[in-house]
């Protein structure tokens, strides 16, 4: 079987296993020529820099010549986290899609429930998002961000959110210093796995290091 010269990897987000990017992984792969790889993590059974160490580790065992980084939400911060602490000579891009760059006030909230709180979070969680792992990118790689402004979801109903939101991530918390490009778009936190635009101009941030401007009118580039 042929090495394919370019995949990207995907990493999805807190209390999941995947399933959910594979629309989006569809999409990048047939509609777009990306082949993708999904990298799984448990959100209970290891920390987070464990986690991000095994995602590392991943990453030298695939073939192809250029690898890019897909991460939704926590999967994000999660690839900004595994390369900085050890990067990686093959060239390629990362898409954060409504990661929490900047750490998380829902979660901030749960941990103020306690132990059932901390329990809810999971240590991959807690590490993650209570407070702020990175103050700014400084790596090799372009990094392009897609933040959701559909403020529907369990985050919004308790009316912790500054707007413009996701439902589940401000804007705000996915801004963070030194990353190429930023772009908002009207879905939810769960949306940006869905959206043919978003999906879309993922794409055309592997390929060209920008957004696309001359895409929807729904989209607010900075």
């Amino acid at each position: 079987m042929s090495v394919p010269p370019e995949t990207v990897v995907v990493i999805h987000g807190l209390w999941m296993n995947g399933a959910e990017a594979g629309l989006l992984r569809h999409r990048l792969s047939d509609e777009h020529g990306y082949p993708t790889e999904l990298f799984q993590y448990g959100t209970f059974g290891a920390d987070f820099s464990t986690n991000a160490d095994r995602l590392r580790a991943f990453l030298d065992t695939l073939k192809s010549p250029t690898l890019h980084l897909v991460g939704h939400s926590t999967g994000g911060l999660m690839a900004l986290v595994a390369l900085k602490r050890r990067p990686l000579v093959k060239p390629g891009r990362i898409v954060c899609l409504g990661s929490p760059l900047r750490g998380s006030i829902a979660a901030d909230q749960l941990a103020r429930l306690g132990e059932l709180g901390a329990a809810v979070l999971g240590q991959t969680g807690r590490e993650a998002l209570l407070g702020q792992l990175m103050q700014r990118y400084d790596g090799d790689r372009e990094v392009g961000v897609i933040a959701g402004t559909m403020s529907v979801g369990p985050a919004m109903m308790l009316g912790i959110l500054p707007e413009p939101n996701d439902g589940t991530i401000a804007v705000v918390e996915t801004e963070l210093p030194g990353i190429k490009a930023h772009m908002r778009y009207p879905v939810t936190h769960t949306g940006l796995l869905i959206s043919p635009e978003v999906a879309r101009q993922t794409a055309f941030f592997l390929r060209h290091g920008m957004f696309n401007q001359q895409g929807s009118a729904d989209v607010q580039i900075q």
